[in-house]
């Protein structure tokens, strides 16, 4: 027994341990891919499957083997249509070169605290006076397609501009914002709806909205209700709903600026805000 056993493992080579890690890597990877979403409920239906086609072939069952071979045939074209939202986001995560965007290097460190203050006084005045909002900030992800479907803008951030796009009166007010870098570069642009069903009824177009971006791409979503004035932020497929101003600073933060460097973020909100009073 122990010679059997010192010979397998004597027979192992460094190349099998690579493959048999790589494959639990991606085996890993992707049971955390489906986790939390409507794949998760699909990939049940396919192992299931899949487990009875082993058992019509363990007993010998030809009809049974028959239609399962088939429906595995036809089951795989099917795969790939009905998951594709995920097929494409996970794609795109793998396409992503770095963490960071390009255009968050672009910016400051300066002006980065200058954006982040500017999205977060405009967060709290819209859920003070709930005015209903929907921005949307690209990172690795271009969001061509989605500004498309919009106005173009291409302007610097305030709170003033913020304020006048989300106004009820505004023509531009029904729909979502792209806010790349420290600009606001489109508005009343056209966001995918989200196809899950078990999210919350009470949650409306704007909610669904945002987290159907967040499913396709790693936009960071920010939504105010206009019913309740409730800060919620949509991001890789998940949603967190009732943040306060603190958390949201963070988030933020977290964005656009890499994790080592300084982020003394209250002290420099506050030397930015006495000298940005009008914006």
């Amino acid at each position: 027994m122990i010679d059997n056993l010192t010979g397998i493992l004597m027979s192992i080579k460094t190349t099998d341990i690579i493959d048999i890690v790589v494959v639990a890597y991606l085996l890993y990877k992707l049971l955390g891919f489906i986790k939390e979403t409507r794949a998760q409920q699909l990939f049940r239906g396919i192992l299931l499957i899949v487990v009875f086609f082993l058992i019509s072939e363990i007993f010998n069952l030809s009809l049974l083997n028959w239609l399962f071979t088939r429906l595995i045939t036809v089951g795989l074209i099917a795969v790939v249509i009905l998951f594709q939202p995920e097929i494409r986001r996970g794609l795109e995560q793998i396409g992503r070169r770095g963490v960071l965007s390009r255009q968050f290097r672009d910016i400051g460190k300066e002006e980065i605290y200058a954006t982040v203050h500017r999205i977060v006084d405009a967060v709290d005045d819209f859920s003070s006076t709930h005015t209903g909002a929907l921005m949307a900030i690209e990172r690795e992800t271009m969001l061509n397609d989605i500004a498309e479907t919009g106005v173009i803008v291409d302007a610097e951030i305030s709170v003033r501009l913020l304020g006048n796009l989300f106004y009820e009166g505004s023509p531009l007010h029904d729909g979502a914002v792209i806010i790349r870098g420290d600009r606001v570069y489109a508005a009343s642009c056209v966001l995918p709806l989200t196809e899950r069903q078990n999210i919350g009824k009470n949650l409306g177009t704007r909610h669904r909205a945002a987290l159907g971006l967040s499913e396709v791409s790693d936009a960071f979503i920010i939504v105010v209700s206009e019913e309740t004035g409730a800060i919620s932020v949509a991001q890789n497929g998940e949603f967190r709903r009732f943040l306060d101003l603190k958390t949201l600073e963070k988030m933020l933060l977290d964005i656009y600026i890499p994790a080592g460097e300084d982020r003394d973020l209250l002290s420099r909100l506050r030397f930015l805000k006495g000298g940005n009073e009008d914006e």
